[in-house]
């Protein structure tokens, strides 16, 4: 007796949109798990117990250190911060996420044709311009390390965004959360550039020569169809190590290892189909009981079969962003949530007194949704593309507002641009805020502009 499969068939469509949809769901939750570390920080920063919090992340310290030299320094030296581990170490991990994001969204998703890629990338490139102005202008003959920030305020925060989203459930065509993800991503490419070639303050040739022999060994591994991840994770910790001590910021070591990860199936798609086929039909076919797998060695092998036929017919790359994408969204990016978002609020005026803060404020409340609202326009007047379908320009602006979300990815340049000290606190006043009001507004433009969906559909 055979099996039937008709319900098992997956259309072409499923194909491409299932790991986008799976994509959103751990985005969405995780946006919310964000939020709830973020409260603690603030709430941990602004209690009784506020001195644990800096002494907790910032004055505690592990690591490794080998092999003194001559002038005291450390030939190999590990040591560091509780925070700054979370920093240069675990968010290296969300890098490469986020660089795994990248390649899979060129080489099949939202931006793997020019019409495709077209409007998230103008979108994407008016949401890092205006709030970029915007802060320079506000900061024009400001002292100090001010001008360092002009590039918090061009940061999407997509895990936040698409959390409010999901408060929406249906309401919200599929196409426009898309559209968000596609425009974030081209934003976070922006991000990795902007942290690679304008917060390297010096370099350390020696160690770039060595992480670039490594990254070549990987990207040969690549080439020569090399398909074991300990492979390419054993050489990422190496690419790591030598990134961390170019000088080069360590996270970007992240988005390289990824862009060297295969994206191809070792076993075409209808092969799999022909012998899975085949190996259900043994299976059915085989005698007795077909829930006592323990006692038969047909049924273990055609079980085995399968799974290793499973593996082959999924690139690395998709295997490694199911496994890792949920760690870094639900342990991942919490923990620097909680390690980075901790300001004591003390005088509100501060947001409308200091350049930085305001600048940050108008730079992601003004500048997201002027500049990806107007070349978005620009991009679908010129005809270099179309809105998603089902979507309308007032929705597309709604979107802009949650784009102003920054949040993570702000946090972090803003660490890079500012180190520590009174800058740095008045930058996370006016993300946070800018923040909390994008997503507020955005939320209620989105529910304003989006309609509840038919429940006879």
């Amino acid at each position: 007796m055979k099996i039937p499969l008709t319900g098992l068939e997956v259309r072409p469509i499923d194909r491409l949109l299932s790991p986008i949809q799976a994509f959103l769901k751990v985005e969405a939750a995780g946006g919310i798990l964000l939020l709830l570390a973020t409260i603690m920080a603030l709430a941990w920063a602004n209690s009784p117990w506020a001195a644990s919090y800096e002494q907790i992340w910032h004055g505690t310290y592990f690591g490794l250190s080998l092999f003194e030299k001559a002038d005291g320094s450390m030939l190999f030296d590990l040591r560091m911060s509780l925070s700054h581990w979370v920093n240069d170490g675990l968010m290296v991990i969300f890098f490469f996420v986020v660089g795994l994001e990248i390649k899979r969204e060129v080489l099949v998703g939202g931006l793997s044709s020019p019409k495709k890629a077209a409007v998230p990338i103008a979108a994407a490139l008016g949401g890092v311009l205006f709030p970029a102005l915007i802060y320079v202008v506000v900061n024009l003959g400001a002292e100090g390390q001010a001008p360092k920030g002009w590039a918090i305020p061009t940061a999407t925060d997509i895990a936040f965004a698409l959390g409010i989203m999901a408060l929406l459930g249906k309401r919200v065509p599929l196409s426009l959360k898309i559209f968000l993800t596609a425009l974030a991503i081209v934003d976070d490419i922006g991000a990795v550039l902007i942290i690679a070639f304008f917060y390297t303050e010096s370099i350390d040739t020696g160690a770039l020569l060595s992480g670039g022999l490594v990254l070549a060994l990987l990207v040969l591994g690549n080439f020569l169809q090399v398909r074991r991840l300990v492979f390419y994770l054993v050489l990422g910790a190496i690419l790591w190590f030598f990134v961390y001590q170019s000088g080069i910021h360590a996270t970007i070591a992240g988005v390289l290892l990824a862009f060297t990860i295969p994206a191809r199936s070792r076993l075409e798609g209808h092969h799999f189909v022909t012998f899975g086929r085949k190996a259900m039909d043994l299976y059915a076919e085989a005698g007795g009981d077909h829930d006592e797998i323990m006692a038969d060695p047909v049924r273990q092998k055609l079980v085995h079969g399968i799974e290793v036929a499973s593996e082959a017919v999924q690139p690395p790359l998709l295997r490694l962003e199911h496994l890792i994408h949920p760690w870094s969204a639900f342990l991942i990016m919490p923990i620097f949530a909680l390690a980075n978002a901790g300001v004591a609020i003390g005088d509100l005026s501060v947001l409308f007194t200091s350049s930085i803060s305001l600048g940050i404020f108008l730079g992601l409340i003004l500048g997201k949704q002027i500049g990806i609202s107007l070349f978005t326009w620009l991009a679908v007047k010129l005809g270099l593309g179309d809105l998603p379908s089902g979507t309308c320009f007032r929705q597309i602006y709604a979107a802009s507002w949650l784009a102003g979300i920054g949040f993570t990815m702000s946090l972090f340049i803003a660490g890079l641009g500012f180190g520590a000290g009174e800058e740095l606190e008045r930058a996370k006043m006016g993300i946070l805020f800018a923040s909390f009001v994008a997503g507020a507004v955005g939320y209620g433009l989105l529910r304003a502009f989006t309609s509840p969906p038919d429940p006879k559909a």
